[in-house]
């Protein structure tokens, strides 16, 4: 194994110092683009010709003297395919959205291009979105690059596999139900899922959506603070969207001694693999070490987290315009297609009723977190399964009672003021990455994202796949 891959700001700093150029960046990463597609499935378009393009435009700036060359410049970065960018298909990874040829930038997009950033391609998603597992009708599955028989996680799974192999540093995704977090602990890396409103929303048919947040999946915690750097503040589109500024500097990360953490294994329902407990543990012990305190609490949540949680976002998955007919239907995975008919199914006072829960949520997790200044847990509560696995494979009860399940991040959409990151921490096993979930208090990113540079100071780069190594 190998060290991380060079960093957005390492990078930046290559390239404005005159180390290096954008188009070499750029041309190296598009060859690596098209190495990693032929094995791992992560991309829906590779974007040659465009970005390298850009990338002399980049140069050309930077050798005519501009004065300040964006806080991205020349960094190369990819988009889901849920996330619109002009003149590229965005099909949502679905065959009911014909070509899906956009004629604008989403704002997310408009302003990492604004930042400097140069898009080189489209990432894989689950179909609308919906499942845990990268892979869909159209465009088949995407694999883990730890192990090709796993599934990279979902259903940011493209964009956490381009950042895991070094394609790029900084990936964009959509999170609605862990689908940040849950790649990027599946895939080792970093995933951030900022508070509501932090970065606009805009690619959904309603805007007033609260389980919704565009992320970061990121090579490094720096990398995170740098996306969301460059992509927050309110705007129009957003009516949630938060005028608050983004300021961190994460040179210098913050100690751990002194902090509080409070602490859940398995966040009082989920049935957690032993691996994922000892990695849990073994970090737990790191920060005790450092001189953190940490507070073992009881939340009262059951799988019924997850099944409120399912029933907002199948009546999200309802709306949107692809969908509507009984043959597109037919076109789509039959468990998206289920999970639209359900959303149908849903009266207004059973989503209201949903909400009444969330409430009661964030009132148990702030009573949980009261004195502390983070609360940790694992991201997944199991390494990456098969590539084959279902989403219906771990939505079950166990027969000791606990709720089997793949990931551990919905329920911190739930709680949308919440800032949730993941950051890996160690391996299975099996040689799979687990990832520990550093959740805030409501709007605190900055304090999220400094405590978890703290922590992935201490614990140093975290491996990258041995097939993929520069």
């Amino acid at each position: 194994m190998t060290a991380s891959f060079p960093s957005a700001g390492d990078i930046r700093r290559e390239i404005v110092s005159g180390a290096t150029t954008a188009r070499a960046v750029v041309e190296a990463a598009i060859g690596r683009a098209k190495s990693v597609q032929e094995t791992l499935n992560p991309f829906t378009v590779i974007l040659e010709d465009e970005a390298m393009e850009v990338a002399r435009s980049r140069d050309h700036d930077l050798a005519a003297g501009v004065e300040d060359p964006g806080p991205l410049h020349g960094v190369p970065i990819v988009i889901k395919d849920m996330t619109p960018t002009k003149g590229h298909p965005t099909t949502l990874g679905s065959l009911t959205t014909g070509e899906g040829i956009t004629n604008f930038d989403a704002v997310v997009v408009q302003r990492l291009k604004a930042a400097g950033a140069i898009v080189i391609g489209k990432t894989t998603t689950a179909e609308f979105a919906f499942s845990s597992f990268t892979r869909s009708k159209r465009y088949g599955p995407t694999l883990n690059p730890w192990d090709s028989s796993r599934t990279p996680g979902g259903s940011s799974g493209g964009s956490a596999v381009a950042v895991a192999t070094g394609v790029v540093p900084l990936a964009e995704g959509t999170d609605m139900g862990g689908s940040v977090r849950i790649p990027a602990a599946a895939c080792g890396v970093v995933g951030f899922k900022p508070s509501l409103g932090r970065i606009p929303m805009t690619i959904l048919p309603t805007g007033l959506d609260t389980i919704s947040h565009f992320g970061p999946i990121a090579s490094c915690v720096r990398d995170a603070a740098a996306f969301v750097a460059a992509t927050a503040g309110q705007h129009p589109e957003d009516m949630l969207s938060q005028r608050d500024g983004f300021a961190i500097d994460l040179t210098a990360p913050a100690g751990l001694r002194g902090l509080r953490f409070a602490i859940s294994r398995d966040l009082g329902y989920c049935a957690i693999q032993p691996d994922v407990a000892a990695a849990f543990d073994e970090i737990a012990a790191d920060l005790a070490r450092s001189g953190a305190t940490l507070v073992d609490v009881k939340l009262p949540w059951s799988r019924t987290v997850y099944d409120e949680w399912a029933k907002h976002w199948n009546v999200l998955l309802a709306l949107f315009p692809s969908g509507q007919s009984d043959t597109e239907l037919a076109l789509m995975d039959p468990d998206l297609a289920a999970c639209i008919r359900r959303g149908r199914g849903i009266s207004a006072l059973d989503l209201m009723r949903v909400d009444v829960f969330r409430t009661k949520m964030s009132a148990q997790l702030h009573d949980a977190m009261r004195d502390c200044d983070v609360f940790l847990c694992p991201t997944n509560a199991i390494e990456a399964p098969s590539v084959n696995a279902l989403d219906s494979d771990y939505e079950i009860d166990t027969p000791d009672g606990r709720f089997r399940t793949f990931d551990m991040a919905h329920p911190f959409n739930m709680v949308p003021d919440r800032p949730a990151l993941s950051l890996p921490i160690g391996f299975s096993k099996s040689g799979l990455p687990i990832g520990l979930q550093v959740v805030g208090h409501p709007y605190a990113d900055e304090k999220v994202l400094s405590i978890a540079g703290a922590i992935e100071a201490m614990r140093g780069p975290f491996p990258t796949p041995p097939d993929f190594a520069r």
